[in-house]
């Protein structure tokens, strides 16, 4: 035999539990992305709405970048989260006002 196994259940059941924080702390970082990535949808449809019909608009974290071209607003919208930014993009189309060509 190789000897005395005093103390190997204490070792395993420390790397067994650094292992599931791992894991847990992997998970919860995926959920947060996902939900910044949710919010960054919500946040780039609302902007560009808001610019579209003239209403200002101020997004309430993150970023938010408009592009208007050929008739079309582009909303970027930049949202941080713990494994990098989440980044949404809509394209509405320019309202004009009644009465206008």
């Amino acid at each position: 035999m190789l000897g005395n196994d005093d103390g190997a259940v204490t070792v395993e059941t420390a790397i067994a539990t650094g292992a599931l924080i791992a894991v847990f702390t992997t998970l919860v970082a995926g959920l947060v992305a996902v939900g910044a990535h949710l919010a960054a949808i919500d946040i780039v449809g609302a902007a560009a709405r808001a610019y579209t019909i003239g209403v200002p608009y101020e997004p309430p974290r993150g970023a938010v970048t408009v592009t208007e071209s050929g008739g079309l607003a582009t909303a970027t919208a930049v949202v941080p989260s713990p494994l990098g930014a989440q980044t949404a993009r809509a394209i509405f189309p320019i309202e004009q006002e009644f009465g206008t060509p």
